[in-house]
Parts: C-alpha cells; structure tokens; sequence
C-alpha cells in the first residue's frame, strides 16, 4: 500500500542556473523528452514497427519577475538544474537539463495591482539524471540518443 507522506511535494522544488545560482523566484518548471519516431512496415509482420530518429526535450519555466537575468541572457545556450527534495519522499531527484535555448522573451508583461510574473519556454539538448530516487543508475540522454535502438533497452533497464 502506499504511504502517503512518500508522494513528492513540488514545493521543495528548486531549479539553478550554470553559475551556481538559486533561481528562487521561479516555482513552477516543466521539462520533457519527447521521441521522434518513424513507422516501418516489415515483411512478415502485422504490427507496424517504430524507429526513434530523433529526441526533442522542451520546457518551461515560470514564477515572479524579480529581475531582468533572462531578458539579459537572451538566447544564448545556458544549462539548468532543477531537484525535488522532500524531506519525506524516498530520496531527492537531481536533473540537469543541457544547452538550454529560451523560445521566447516578454519583454514586458503587467497589469496594476498585481504581482508581475514570467513564463519562459524553451528547448534543451541533452539531461542528466544525476540522482535517481530509490536508487539506481543515473543516465545521460546525450550519450542514450547515440546509441540508437540501444538507449530504449538500456532505459527499460536501469530504471
């Protein structure tokens, strides 16, 4: 059965950027990996068969304006690392999220009377899951995408 106090809260959350720094104004972030995939139609088959060609990892983050760091960084490559540390759960999962590139930047978006905040799309090349919770192998999805149909088998068994 499942304890209840294992779920992982999102409030202890944090994401960093490349220098070290604690993005502590942001409270929400999203990111994932989606597969490119083709069909192949083979001899001697009925079920249709799927060849990942491709990985495209998209995000975003989002949470109050406190300052202008992304409109200064602009669109250039960056990384971030986010991790989910609840005290409770059984252990912390660290990601780190490679060439980071923003989609879009507001350059201004407020209204009287309320808190100003941002949200920031954007794509990435490439994560590392340094720690895994409940153990395990952590894996880096750059070196998983060269190894081709490899990376779906060694996916399956490391988690």
């Amino acid at each position: 059965m499942l304890d209840s106090s294992r779920v992982i809260n999102g409030s202890f959350g944090t994401v960093v950027d490349d220098g070290g720094k604690w993005l502590s104004n942001y409270n929400k972030l999203e990111a994932s990996v989606e597969a490119d995939k083709k069909e192949l139609k083979l001899s001697g088959r009925l079920w249709t068969a799927h060849k990942i060609v491709g990985l495209k990892g998209t995000g975003t983050v989002s949470g109050f304006k406190v300052d202008s760091s992304m409109l200064q960084r602009g669109f250039k490559p960056f990384q971030l690392t986010t991790k989910v540390d609840d005290p409770e759960a059984f252990g912390a999962e660290t990601i780190v999220l490679h060439n980071v590139i923003v989609d879009k930047l507001h350059l201004a978006n407020w209204e009287a009377g309320t808190e100003v905040t941002e949200e920031v799309p954007f794509t990435f090349e490439g994560f590392e899951l340094k720690d895994p919770i409940g153990g395990g192998t952590s894996i880096k999805a750059d070196i998983l995408a060269k190894l081709g149909d490899l990376a779906v088998a060694l996916t399956i068994k490391v988690g």
